[in-house]
């Protein structure tokens, strides 16, 4: 299986006033091309720091990190944005559509920041709409959808330039359980029949199953690594 994302010895330290503060410490974490992985623990455990890492958006202390071969650490503030705008969708709790626009034109915008055609932006955005369930909501307005189709036209919008990762933070904590299954599903067809790799920062119990690992972090550190079956028992 090849790994997409490899952390070795990862630490990320911040300096408040005269103390160190450790969110990260000692992280070893390999990922597999095509896995669902949750990151799951207490808040303030290094969940989001480490998805931002991992994402491109903060640096490490020490340690590497690689995201398919590529170590951001060292690259330029544009090759990182180049290279996010290609290979890594994100898609957040607050789902961030703009409410004046439609879903197919939400979802259209990742495509015309990188240069498409308004034409062929709202072409992609159509299919990827149908992805997610969607296509006939395609000339809705955000505000006239449901909290879980909002969710999903997140999704499309971060899968419509054919991103191998994306990174998902707390996407389903303001769901009620039928919706969330509802979009948890989604995701995992997204992993299985593309090959995307998607890491899932949750405190929502609910959806661990579709969880092919969980990574258990507390305190800056990961804890264990589970499968869903493992927690249970």
């Amino acid at each position: 299986m090849k790994k997409v994302i490899t952390c070795t010895d990862l630490a990320k330290t911040y300096r408040i006033g005269e103390n160190d503060v450790h969110a990260l410490r000692d992280i070893n974490l390999e990922v597999d091309e095509g896995e669902l992985l949750m990151l799951v623990g207490p808040s303030g455990s290094g969940k989001t720091t480490l998805i931002s890492i991992i994402g491109g958006i903060l640096n490490y202390s020490l340690g590497k990190c690689e995201v398919y071969g590529h170590d951001f650490k060292h690259m330029t503030d544009q090759a990182k944005t180049d290279f996010r705008s290609t290979h890594i969708g994100f898609v957040f709790q607050a789902y961030n559509l703009i409410p004046m626009i439609t879903s197919k034109e939400n979802v259209s915008i990742p495509l015309l920041i990188k240069g498409w055609s308004i034409k062929d932006a709202e072409e992609k955005a159509l299919e990827s709409l149908e992805k997610v369930g969607l296509l006939d909501k395609a000339n809705t307005y955000s505000p006239a959808l449901s909290g879980g189709q909002q969710q999903r036209v997140a999704i499309a919008r971060a899968i419509v330039h054919d991103p191998k990762l994306i990174i998902c933070d707390e996407p389903t904590s303001a769901l009620d359980h039928h919706t969330g299954m509802q979009v948890m599903q989604v995701f995992k067809d997204i992993a299985k029949k593309s090959g995307r790799t998607l890491i899932i920062v949750t405190h929502d119990s609910r959806i661990f199953s579709f969880a092919d690992r969980l990574a258990m972090i507390d305190d800056g550190q990961i804890a264990k690594i589970m499968t869903p079956d493992e927690m249970d028992s």
